[in-house]
């Protein structure tokens, strides 16, 4: 069996908050395959969310090891991590996180120049053309539909050709036409460039595209569900 692209093993995650410490993942044991197309489903407040950030190194797990395309997360500082992900990763959250005062090819370009690529713009306009906004590549986030921005934010997650693509609810703010269309270019995006989709959703016929859904209740994997 090819080595999975993800591994966590016996993951916890507790944070301090004002009434005291909150336990959010209580050991979480999961592989991802290279390729594979998983779904993370269940409840609000079950640790989906949580444990997308675990795997993209945006948190950090309180115990238990997370290995991500060869790399062991937990050993590494915040710069080292932070260049993981520039070059294996892509994150897609449900509210854009796009930069307000950069265009939309400026928002995709910005990622690829830090990580080194000569052609970033060329890439970039390659990639807003692709998700149909080749007409709006200067446009800012204020003059562009909540659809709109989130196909920039698409085009930027995949601009650098990512091993990993992670997406957090990002249909989640849209209407359902709108969301349909978002979903038909994630997975698309994922077939052009062969990357690894994690996805978070609470939307069921998301879900049903994926190869593989978990589900998770009260931070931990539904070890019936996972069996099925």
């Amino acid at each position: 069996m090819p080595e999975p692209i993800l591994s966590l093993r016996d993951v916890t995650l507790s944070l301090d908050g004002n009434a005291g410490r909150v336990d959010i993942l209580h050991g979480i044991t999961l592989d991802v395959a290279v390729g594979e197309t998983l779904g993370l489903v269940g409840p609000s407040g079950s640790g989906k969310s949580s444990l997308l950030m675990l795997m993209g190194g945006l948190e950090r797990a309180t115990s238990g090891s997370i290995m991500a395309a060869g790399h062991d997360l937990s050993a590494m500082g915040e710069d080292a991590l932070a260049r993981f992900r520039r070059h294996h990763m892509g994150v897609v959250f449900q509210s854009f996180h796009l930069i307000p005062t950069m265009t939309a090819l400026e928002n995709v370009a910005t990622p690829l120049e830090l990580a080194g690529v000569d052609d970033a713009f060329d890439r970039a306009a390659l990639e807003l053309q692709a998700v149909g906004l080749g007409d709006r590549i200067d446009h800012y986030p204020a003059q562009l539909s909540g659809g709109e921005q989130q196909r920039v934010a698409l085009a930027r997650a995949a601009a650098p050709r990512p091993r990993l693509l992670l997406a957090d609810e990002p249909t989640g703010n849209l209407d359902g036409s709108t969301g349909e269309a978002i979903m038909e270019l994630l997975f698309g995006l994922r077939d052009r460039h062969g990357a690894t989709l994690v996805l978070v959703t609470h939307a069921p016929e998301l879900a049903r595209r994926c190869d593989r859904v978990v589900r998770l209740e009260d931070g931990r994997v539904d070890t019936a569900e996972a069996a099925a």
